[in-house]
């Protein structure tokens, strides 16, 4: 049998649910896949997803380190770009740079992970 990997979930770290909502749902328009906590006064962890990109936000202590980046490949950043600034969020509008990779636009969550969405250049 050989080693074949499938998916990479970052986990990143996130300490206000209401604020991890508006951010990751409301503002970059993922869904919500799931919600656990092991009893009702726990942290809580969820599963955020927008198409093929998948997320764990986890208010558990050593879950994630806050300030962490996720480098996403993706295409349709112009398109992705428009709709975030169309929605005209209060703390972040993001812009898009040229790099030797390709043009990436980085979007900071209230918790000070950074997501870099890059599409390579044509």
């Amino acid at each position: 049998m050989s080693v074949e990997f499938r998916q990479t979930i970052p986990t990143l770290r996130m300490f206000d649910v209401a604020k991890a909502k508006e951010f990751y749902v409301d503002y970059l328009g993922f869904t919500i896949d799931f919600e656990h906590r092991f009893e009702p006064d726990t942290p809580l962890f969820m599963q955020v997803s927008r198409d093929k990109l998948v997320l764990h936000l986890s208010e558990h202590y050593g879950d994630g380190t806050p300030g962490s980046v996720v480098f996403v490949w993706m295409q349709g950043l112009d398109e992705l770009h428009r709709e975030l600034q169309e929605k005209k969020y209060r703390y972040l509008r993001p812009g898009i740079e040229h790099q030797d990779w390709g043009r990436t636009m980085s979007v900071i969550d209230p918790f000070g992970n950074r997501i870099r969405f890059t599409e390579a250049h044509a």
